[in-house]
């Protein structure tokens, strides 16, 4: 399983390759965990009920994990590592803490959250 960071998922929404082909694939195999925070950014960042239609819908269909106090573990952890000083914000931190609860692999570009992760933790695309 993997967890989409938000800014996969709006290369994805905007079907930009690689990330759209990969992505549908991986999605129509039940292969991406829903977390409820990156699903509020993307529904931040929506531009008009279309794409609040849209996100709403793949909010549906995913999978789900659900982790109680997740946001606090995370808080604590980013603390304890400094995360927020290296650019890291909860949202990527409860991302990270997340995956490595469930086991899966997060797909991001983001270079701050890339170089808090071990190799094993991220998803490669092949």
């Amino acid at each position: 399983m993997i967890v989409a960071d938000t800014c996969i998922w709006i290369e994805f929404l905007k079907k930009h390759e690689p990330y759209y082909s990969v992505f549908a694939d991986m999605l129509e195999n039940s292969r991406v965990l829903g977390i409820e925070c990156i699903f509020g950014e993307l529904l931040q960042g929506a531009k008009n009920k279309r794409e609040i239609q849209i996100i709403g819908e793949y909010w549906h269909l995913v999978p789900k994990f659900s982790m109680e106090g997740l946001f606090i573990e995370a808080g604590k952890q980013s603390r304890l590592g400094n995360w927020h000083t290296r650019g890291v914000g909860l949202i990527d931190s409860v991302i990270l803490i997340f995956a490595r609860t469930t086991g899966s692999s997060i797909w991001t570009i983001d270079t701050k959250l890339l170089a808090l992760m071990k190799s094993e933790e991220m998803f490669k695309p092949e």
